[in-house]
């Protein structure tokens, strides 16, 4: 066999020609000069670019949260509301999967979250940064630290405290997870609690953690701190009140409001059902409704004093002026208005005292809906009362030329139209003053309240006497108060289930003011849907009435105006006005 030696190949001893081996060479050339002018570029031309470039890859701007300003009650000695130290617990989810069961198991039970959802954020890896729950307390996540759990960090934050909870919920409201208030006063004043948030400028490793300060920091400018003209006792004292009127009268609900008459603070305001505002969980249903403020309703016989005192201010009525309401049942415009009694001959504060549907239509007789549109309106009904709280209620009050004559004397006696609690306890400041109501507020004023003329001083006067009697012992005598006169109209109004009024559901109420020589407090009660086997106005909501009037004029120091007597117990065929 011949054998080839390698210098022998045919395809070495190719020759290649000139051109070629030179063209080599200068792309060789070419590309060497390529890679020199790359570093030169990359270490001279573009530095600052690329050291830009990187700075803002780990370069963040943190925001320096304002602290949220306190809530107090008017004395400056209750805390409503505060913020108090919290933390976010986060993850990288690609360091966290060296994470072992037991550690994500005890995790999940400290946060009291389900296992699955914390395994679900930690799937994530396409990101570097995922909270798993924010507002822990501090000493869970103290807890937490001590598991050393990988991949697992914390952040300071804050989160709101309401220590006196269901209480006051529906005045103060609350915040979201990002400090911003979206309920009561806390949303109403929320530029004020909130505050400015401040800056730092940093530089970050990929944990999050701070390396290096790349600027001076912009300091926050905190919150301020607001006082409500709210009093804590006046409002335990309501709160309690209604409480145990609500389970007493086995009712759906209850509200109640407490108006200082000289300077229109909003004392104390409650409402039954209520929710815990610490509770995010809480934070839903029928609950949040604040029932004295949002809720509208067909007053009833509580109206009645307003109709009242028009037809005197009017002169169409004097006070000893006559009505024969018959036997109680009264046909007119093809209805039968009823009262609960046969009252016979009335003057106009038997009316009110005996409250007597019959009477009050005759009175309306002589008024023009448009005269009692008018007044209505003037009083704050159909329209939102300003108390700088979100969601206030303006009630439904149709335009006068709409009124049927029935329509007319229904709303005479508080049907046809609605109103919040609270609107039909501003208007009652009217008959607690000198017939002129006193601009409301929940914030602690400061200086001279204003005030719009409604009546003259003699009708408010006069009605305020009508109104002595018939809280008195011949009209609704569990509304009385020992050692202090009290006025005021109790009402009980049937509510409309499909459209008709039921027989079965009914509205209890009672507004009035005390003392009577020199009012100091209105004060309004409203039981919804009482159970308890009576539902009148003058028995479930006239001693809720009298016990805070009782609580609040005492915490007040206000001194009494009547003699010490024995308060009888209304018996139980005596006629209680509605």
């Amino acid at each position: 066999m011949k054998r080839f030696r390698f210098h022998d190949s045919p395809v070495l001893n190719v020759q290649m020609p000139l051109w070629r081996s030179r063209l080599v060479l200068v792309l060789m050339l070419l590309g060497f000069l390529a890679i020199v002018a790359k570093a030169l570029y990359l270490q001279g031309l573009s530095n600052d670019f690329l050291q830009q470039q990187g700075e803002r890859r780990y370069e963040k701007t943190l925001v320096l949260p304002a602290t949220r300003g306190k809530i107090f009650d008017r004395t400056g000695q209750v805390v409503l509301a505060s913020s108090v130290p919290a933390r976010a617990i986060w993850t990288v989810p690609e360091d966290a999967q060296k994470a072992t069961p037991e550690q994500l198991g005890e995790l999940a039970r400290l946060l009291e979250m389900p296992l699955e959802d914390i395994r679900a954020r930690l799937a994530n890896l396409s990101r570097n940064f995922v909270y798993i729950k924010r507002q822990v307390s501090v000493d869970t996540a103290q807890k937490i630290a001590k598991l050393k759990i990988p991949g697992i960090h914390q952040q300071a934050e804050v989160r709101r405290f309401y220590p006196e909870g269901g209480m006051t919920a529906h005045i103060v409201g609350f915040t979201n997870i990002e400090d911003r208030g979206i309920e009561g006063v806390e949303l109403a004043f929320d530029h004020l609690l909130s505050g400015e948030p401040g800056t730092r400028r940093v530089i970050r490793d990929r944990l999050g953690r701070v390396v290096e300060d790349v600027q001076a920091a912009i300091p926050p400018v905190h919150g301020k701190d607001l006082y409500l003209s709210i009093d804590a006792g006046v409002q335990y004292d309501l709160f309690s009140a209604l409480e145990s009127a609500r389970v007493k009268n086995k009712a759906a609900a209850a509200a109640g409001v407490v108006i200082d008459v000289k300077t229109g603070e909003i004392l104390a305001l409650a409402n039954l059902p209520t929710y815990d505002p610490n509770e995010s969980a809480n934070r839903q249903g029928k609950a949040l409704r604040n029932r004295a403020m949002v809720d509208t309703f067909e007053p009833g016989s509580i109206m009645k004093p307003f109709t009242v005192a028009l037809a005197l201010d009017l002169g169409r009525v004097r006070p000893d002026t006559k009505f024969d309401t018959g036997n109680g049942k009264y046909r007119y415009q093809g209805a039968v208005i009823s009262d609960v009694s046969r009252n016979g001959v009335v003057d106009v504060g038997g009316i009110l005292r005996r409250s007597s549907n019959i009477g009050m239509t005759m009175i309306s007789e002589r008024l023009t809906s448009q005269e009692m549109w008018t007044k209505f309106t003037e009083l704050g009904f159909g329209r939102a009362p300003n108390a700088n709280f979100p969601g206030v209620a303006e009630g439904r009050l149709r335009p006068w030329e709409r009124w049927r004559p029935i329509e007319r004397a229904t709303m005479a006696y508080g049907y046809g139209l609605s109103a919040s609690l609270l609107q039909v306890a501003h208007a009652y400041t009217a008959f607690a003053r000198d017939g002129d109501m006193v601009s409301l507020t929940l914030v602690r004023r400061q200086g001279k309240p204003t005030s719009v003329q409604v009546f003259s001083p003699q009708i408010a006067a006069t009605v305020r006497a009508m109104l002595d009697e018939a809280a008195g012992r011949h009209g609704t005598e569990l509304a009385q108060v020992q050692a202090y006169r009290v006025a005021g109209k109790s009402g009980t109004a049937r509510k409309l289930v499909n459209g008709k009024y039921s027989t079965k559901q009914y509205r209890s109420s009672f507004v009035g003011f005390a003392p009577v020589s020199d009012p100091r407090i209105v004060v309004a009660i409203s039981i919804d849907e009482p159970h308890g086997g009576v539902y009148y106005g003058g028995r479930v909501a006239a001693p809720v009435f009298s016990e805070v009037v009782a609580s609040s004029l005492r915490r007040l120091g206000v001194q009494p105006d009547a003699p010490l007597e024995p308060v009888l117990a209304a018996g139980p065929d005596d006629g209680v006005p509605r």
